[in-house]
Parts: C-alpha cells; structure tokens; sequence
C-alpha cells in the first residue's frame, strides 16, 4: 500500500476543529511563488498549482522511467499548500485578495534530493513541452506552531485563527509573523467537488514563547 502523508504524520494533517501547539521539523517541497489573488481564472496562481502538480507526479511516476531516485518508495502525493502574506500587514486581509503574495507548494518525500529535483523538472519540460522555470526546491523549517482545523469557506478563516491566537495567548505564546515565517494552509479539500460550508483547511501560524507564565488549561 502506497505511503500516506497524512495518515502517518495526522499530528501534521489531521488536527481536531480546535487549537493545538505543534513543532513542525524541517521539510522539503516543490515550489512556486507569486502574487495576486488566487480566485482569478486562468490566474497566476492556477497556473502554479498546474507546475506544482507536473513535477509532482513526475517524481511519483519516476518509478515507471529509467530514473532511479534512491530510498524511493511507492507514495500518495501530499495535499497542496500554500504560505501567505500582505506586505505591510502582520496576519491577512481577506477582503483584499489581490494584494496577496503566496509561495504554494507540494511536500516532497524526504529521499528526493535537489538533483533528483532537477530531474524531475527537466523531464517535465521535455515531456510536456512547458516552462516549468518558475518551480524551485525549497527547504521550510517551521518549528513552533499553533494550528487548527478550519472547516468552511475559506473567507470565513479570520474566526479560526481569532481562536488560535486566543489559544496560543492563554498558553503563554506570542504570535511570531515574520518575512520567514508565514501564514500556512493545508488543502484537504478538492474546492471544485467540495461544498464550501465542508471545506476542510489546515490553519498554521509561527508562534514564540511569550513573558507571562503559561495558564494550563484543564
């Protein structure tokens, strides 16, 4: 049975419906960055997921070529993902979409090394005779963390992360929103099959420790 990201690391994709502190270790993925908002079609951001997803399976599928990627073994590619910011601005704007930069991703498994990468985007270009220029391998070490599950649409986020950041505050922590450390979400739900009221969206956002004594919550 092919490995399941989600289902070996649930402490990283299967959070319950409220907050928990979380420490994310480093991890690699195939990336792409941009601007703008992602509801736009035939927007940026579509265009990136489509790059993210010809490497992707282009990796998976390398055990099928004359490739081979040593450790590989047989994996269900990880959700999509993506880390968020607004320039000049600690959280996100919701109602201002289009200013918006965004770096989305696709976690690699850990075997695929940055030749392996470049592989990989090599033989997508020739295969499918696109640019996948803009993909790049990038390495995120998040560490501390709170997060939570969001079910709904994604405009109505800002509750759930009041939440967390109420949590994360009773806990002890500060908010700790940097140009390295970003506003994170993980996709468990398809948008275009989903209801939108069932969407179900991993929320992750960088904490520190904070200078009062942390309240245990019973």
């Amino acid at each position: 049975m092919a490995f399941d990201f989600k289902k070996e690391y649930k402490e990283f994709y299967m959070p319950k419906a409220k907050p928990e502190i979380v420490t994310v270790p480093k991890m690699s993925y195939i990336a792409v960055r941009g601007t703008g908002d992602p509801n736009v079609e035939g927007g940026e951001y579509k265009a990136a997921i489509g790059l993210l997803y010809g490497i992707a399976f282009t990796i998976k599928m390398s055990k099928k070529g004359n490739h081979r990627i040593e450790g590989y073994f047989d994996y269900v590619v990880p959700p999509l993902e993506g880390f968020w910011w607004q320039d000049g601005i600690n959280g996100i704007d919701y109602s201002h979409k289009e200013t918006f930069n965004w770096i989305s991703v696709i976690r690699l498994p850990d075997f695929v090394t940055e030749d392996d990468f470049r592989w990989a985007v090599g033989e997508a270009a020739e295969k499918k005779k696109q640019d996948f220029s803009k993909v790049e391998f990038l390495t995120y070490d998040e560490g501390l963390c709170v997060q939570c599950m969001h079910i709904g649409c994604y405009d109505n986020e800002p509750a759930t992360v009041s939440m967390m950041h109420e949590f994360m505050e009773q806990q002890g922590y500060e908010l700790d929103l940097t140009d390295k450390r970003l506003h994170h979400e993980i996709y468990l739900s398809d948008a275009r099959k989903v209801a939108p009221e069932k969407l179900k969206t991993v929320i992750r956002h960088p904490i520190k420790a904070g200078n009062k004594e942390v309240q245990v919550l019973s």
